[in-house]
């Protein structure tokens, strides 16, 4: 007899930052889910948001979501697409596929579970390991600050780092840039994110200033719906460009690697709706021979990391990963040495999120610690 879904239960997770991301993103938020079967199976999932619509996710989880999969089988795949139909007109993407990868997720943690292996095994593991590239929210750090980030970086033993730029002044990003530059030496490479800060003019003028600093990538100059803006902008870049982690669906994804508008593709696999168009996305990418570059979230894009065809480079973002913030209930399924990271194999996703946090002290640079709850984390039930 085929399993049938009987539940699926939300709560909230509201988690300060050790390293504050600026006022507008002191705190990350989880909305953890667990799916449970007819046959009494368990798995578990999580939605993320680091600034924006938290209840809002949550809500679609509760009221929208967990009725209609109620009866399904719990195939991953086939309730992402009958539930991506169900939500479509709320929308096609964003908060609506953010609220879908805690259901896919926990339907990949209960298959994985099942078969009593870890989700990297089940996907069949391709890479021993993958590198691992030094990240920072930084744009509100001092140059300081910024140059003290880049040491750790090094000492750390990253082979590549990315900064923040988009600063009012092209002066001061270029002050930066040069400065991080100068720290990492010549040999490591060096990104730059501009967080959708600038407009297509800005751009070029940003490139004939800071390219000359050797740049591996510019991610995200422009608003990230602005197709005919990349387009026009990689036609001309000497710098490749990078973007993806605002875009939401592989119809999107498609649209720019047919309009020849990117070069490396940066999917994060909540905010796409899961592992299920995660691998869809990354196999569209390899299609097409364009580079692929996981967004955020280690525990979980390292591990699908190891499991590409081709080798591609994991963000590690400096104390912002889960374990870091205390609410695992356990150690990481991920290593990271050496600036490469490594699968602890551990069965399903490899962890679930503590019912109560962790003690830990904040490592955060007194000018950009959070403003607001301190070190208190808050748990909120369903």
């Amino acid at each position: 007899m085929t399993a049938r879904i009987t539940g699926l239960t939300t709560r909230l997770i509201t988690v300060p930052l050790l390293r504050s991301w600026g006022a507008e993103a002191p705190e990350n938020h989880v909305i953890v889910t667990e799916l449970s079967t007819d046959d009494g199976g368990v798995g578990h999932g999580f939605s993320w948001t680091p600034t924006i619509g938290p209840q809002a996710v949550k809500a679609l989880l509760d009221y929208d979501i967990a009725p209609f999969i109620l009866g399904l089988e719990p195939n991953p795949e086939a309730v992402w697409d009958q539930l991506w139909k169900r939500l479509h007109e709320a929308g096609g993407g964003g908060l609506t596929t953010i609220a879908m990868a805690g259901v896919d997720l926990a339907l990949w943690d209960l298959k994985t579970r099942q078969a009593d292996t870890s989700v990297t095994a089940l996907l069949g593991q391709r890479q021993e390991s993958v590198e691992v590239y030094g990240s920072g929210v930084n744009l509100h750090y001092s140059l300081e600050q910024l140059v003290e980030q880049a040491q750790r970086w090094v000492a750390a033993g990253h082979k590549a780092v990315k900064i923040k730029v988009g600063k009012p002044e092209l002066r001061e990003d270029a002050e930066r840039v040069a400065a991080v530059r100068q720290v990492i030496g010549p040999d490591r490479l060096l990104m730059i994110d501009a967080n959708q800060r600038w407009d297509l003019a800005h751009t070029f003028r940003a490139l004939d200033v800071l390219g000359e600093y050797g740049l591996e990538w510019l991610e995200e100059p422009i608003r990230a719906d602005d197709l005919w803006a990349y387009r026009r902008l990689r036609k001309h870049s000497p710098v490749p460009i990078a973007l993806g982690e605002n875009v939401h669906t592989i119809y999107r994804f498609r649209d720019f690697i047919e309009a020849e508008a990117v070069d490396i593709i940066q999917p994060n696999i909540v905010r796409v709706g899961g592992i299920t168009p995660f691998r869809r996305i990354v196999e569209l990418a390899r299609a097409n021979s364009i580079r692929v570059a996981p967004h955020l979230l280690p525990e979980l894009s390292g591990q699908l990391a190891l499991t590409l065809a081709e080798a591609v480079s994991v963000e590690e973002v400096e104390d912002a990963s889960f374990e870091q913030l205390g609410i695992l209930a356990e150690p990481s399924p991920i290593r990271i040495r050496n600036s490469r990271l490594s699968s602890a194999s551990r069965p399903g996703l490899g962890f679930d999120f503590a019912q109560k946090p962790a003690a830990r002290e904040s490592s955060a640079p007194e000018s950009s610690a959070p403003e607001s709850k301190g070190n208190h984390i808050e748990y909120s039930n369903s």
